[in-house]
């Protein structure tokens, strides 16, 4: 897939769901099922735990390994990319039942290589790239691929890192992050000990992000170790930009819990960026103007001296960014920006689950896995629900008329689909809704309209919350005109819809390439992709006919 959407190299994860794995809690096979809830063996602090057992590596070696620095053979041996056969001497084979086929979230992933000349190379759950902390990994390779560029030759890398995200894991043991050691004896499972965890993903995270900075030659270390990072002394630029707001459980104020991740609200989309390097003008200040991630595809044109508008056959809602860096003086360039957020799309529109996080229900996880990741109870297929059929319920509002005819409590229903534009001081949301009724007619659609007016101040924003909303029948002339002025915009834009899907590599022609494209993804792939024309799930013959009923320029 990366290869076929333009992509000279990839080297990561194409994990199934999109997500990590769940975590292993059989520690890889050396514990019941269910027992270690971050993936290893804990030290004896924990009941059942051990300070003493053989390290099995994937190559069969062995080492015998005791708790260290407080931390467990268990967590040392995990971070090395093994299994601890837990209070065991090493022997000349690991166990029947250490089992390296496991993934376990950050640690056990499925590694992938998709090379320039096409070629995929997909080693197994065995390969060191694959049983170490993601974060790590990632950077590594990120190292070596910008390392091989040739002098003077332009590149540019995307480093994408999964922390943090559930399932949330402690990072690999670092003496000198505080509390990291500690935080050997957190039960994964548990919303309290995964709060720290982010916290302490994202500090490793920072420590990878400077390890890539000074091992390609951006940055250096100071004789104190911190970083020594000056802007002007390579001609690289550095991004760093988060992809959502935070999950609910590890939301901190002023932002909402229930306004987080997977909603359209300012906590669920306003995320950092920083951007740094020699084309900044007068570094650290912060630019108050609307930006919006899309634009980033114009600042890598403009910043490579390319105009992607007029190099992408195709409307872009990419806006410049790069006069905000050159100009400390340049005005807003954007008046308005628009987010939206809705469950994935389903093979012969299916729907995804319900599954009740705390007090919501939601149908954004895409899997009952994902749905336990997040501390979540899964209504769907097979759920572990007495009562719930086999297939499991279609929709949130379905099992809320579960819970109601099982005389238990209720719970609010998260927006199936929401959307929203804002300008520089308002913001409109709109939810699309299956809202409970009744027993006898549970489930309804309703779509709602709510107005706010927001800002960014620092430290204490004005965000989109609940009691702040303007109510639409008493605003002021200027929130109407804003109101009537956004709800044209948003409807403007919701109407408009693709019009050639055909055309799975976006370049405005149906033509050889995407038969090329669809060929090959069918050979080596074959679940869905963006040659899945008739969206079944699969990237088939029942798609190749249509490929070609279509060729030609896109409408």
């Amino acid at each position: 897939m990366p290869h076929a959407l333009g992509w000279d190299y990839f080297a990561g994860w194409l994990d199934y769901t999109g997500d990590p794995s769940s975590i292993d809690t059989s520690a890889g096979g050396v514990a019941p099922l269910g027992t270690w809830t971050c993936g290893f063996v804990p030290g004896t602090s924990v009941p059942g735990g051990v300070d003493s057992g053989a390290c099995y590596m994937a190559d069969g070696s062995c080492s015998a390994l005791v708790t260290s620095g407080g931390v467990p053979p268990g967590r040392i041996c995990r971070d090395r990319g093994g299994i601890l056969d837990p209070g065991a001497a090493c022997q000349s084979q690991p166990p029947a039942y250490v089992n390296f086929s496991n993934y376990s979230a950050h640690y056990v992933s499925p590694f992938v290589v998709n090379r320039e000349d096409g070629s995929i190379e997909v080693p197994d759950a065995t390969d060191p790239r694959a049983r170490r902390f993601r974060a790590t990994v990632a950077v590594d390779e990120a190292i070596s691929w910008i390392n091989s560029r040739g002098a003077g030759q332009p590149w540019m890398a995307s480093v994408t890192f999964a922390s943090a995200h559930t399932p949330v894991m402690q990072p690999p043991h670092d003496q000198e992050i505080e509390g990291n050691v500690a935080s050997t004896d957190l039960d994964c499972s548990q919303v309290e000990a995964q709060r720290v965890l982010t916290n302490l993903m994202i500090e490793s995270m920072d420590l990878e992000i400077g390890r890539l900075l000074v091992e390609t030659g951006v940055a250096t270390r100071a004789r104190d170790g911190r970083l020594s990072y000056d802007p002007e002394g390579s001609n690289t630029m550095v991004i760093v930009i988060g992809d959502n707001g935070s999950l609910g459980s590890t939301v901190k104020v002023p932002f909402q819990v229930t306004r987080s991740k997977g909603t359209a609200y300012q906590t669920g989309v306003w995320v950092p960026m920083i951007v740094s390097g020699p084309l900044v003008e007068r570094p650290g200040r912060a630019v108050p103007h609307m930006v919006n991630i899309a634009d980033l595809f114009q600042l890598f044109g403009d910043i490579a001296g390319i105009d992607a508008h007029e190099a992408v056959p195709r409307p872009l809602d990419s806006y410049a960014m790069l006069p905000y860096l050159t100009d400390p003086d340049q005005p807003s360039i954007r008046s308005w920006n628009f987010t939206e957020v809705g469950p994935n799309l389903q093979a012969n529109g299916g729907n995804n689950g319900p599954c009740v996080i705390s007090t919501t229900c939601t149908q954004i996880p895409v899997s009952k896995s994902v749905c336990e990741d997040n501390n979540g109870v899964w209504y769907g297929a097979e759920s572990d629900v007495p009562g719930v059929p086999p297939e499991g319920l279609a929709r949130c509002c379905d099992a809320v008329a579960f819970l109601v005819a099982n005389s238990q409590p209720e719970v609010s229903i998260a927006p199936d689909y929401s959307s929203a534009i804002r300008n520089d001081r308002y913001k409109l949301v709109q939810n699309v809704t299956w809202l409970y009724q009744s027993q006898e007619v549970p489930c309804e659609q309703s779509v709602s309209s709510e107005f706010y007016e927001i800002d960014e101040d620092v430290p204490f924003p004005r965000l989109d919350y609940p009691h702040l909303e303007l109510p639409l029948d008493g605003l002021t002339p200027e929130q109407q005109q804003n109101y009537e002025a956004l709800s044209a915009q948003l409807q403007e834009i919701l109407s408009q819809t693709p019009t050639c899907p055909a055309d799975g590599n976006l370049d405005g022609v149906v033509n050889q390439t995407d038969l090329d494209n669809w060929s090959e993804l069918a050979e080596s792939w074959g679940a869905s992709s963006v040659y899945d024309i008739n969206l079944d799930g699969l990237t088939n013959d029942g798609d190749e006919g249509l490929i070609e009923a279509a060729l030609g320029p896109c409408p």
